[in-house]
């Protein structure tokens, strides 16, 4: 379980993501759910940062699409994140991504989340 994050990090890890949903599902009502989510969150977007960076042509875009779904959902439950992830997402979403629809809007909605006034982020 220490593992699998590093593992989803890795660009089209599909399957890894199933067992990380199948981890959620367990630890449901557990005190570790919300560390838990916060490396999911983690692996995330370090995840379609190195796909981002692998393929500047879109070609996977519906495992894209549902990676970004994924970003949006943890992030309306985790509501922070690191510094230097989110950085790295912006810089190279927008590099390779600014034409996007999908990616555009789920950064807008991070960005409505994460910069309210008792975010993390906002401070």
């Amino acid at each position: 379980m220490d593992q699998l994050p590093a593992a989803l990090e890795r660009a089209g890890n599909e399957e890894s993501w199933a067992v990380a949903d199948a981890i959620s599902r367990v630890l449901k009502n557990s005190e570790e759910l919300h560390s838990w989510r916060r490396h999911l969150l983690s692996a995330c977007m370090k995840g379609l940062v190195a796909m981002y960076s692998s393929s500047k042509d879109e070609t996977k875009q519906e495992v894209e699409r549902s990676m970004l779904l994924r970003l949006e959902e943890l992030l309306r439950v985790v509501e922070e994140v690191d510094p230097d992830d989110w950085c790295s997402l912006v810089k190279t979403g927008l590099k390779y991504r600014y034409r996007e629809e999908t990616f555009l809007k789920v950064l807008n909605v991070a960005i409505q989340l994460l910069y309210k006034k008792e975010s993390s982020l906002s401070q």
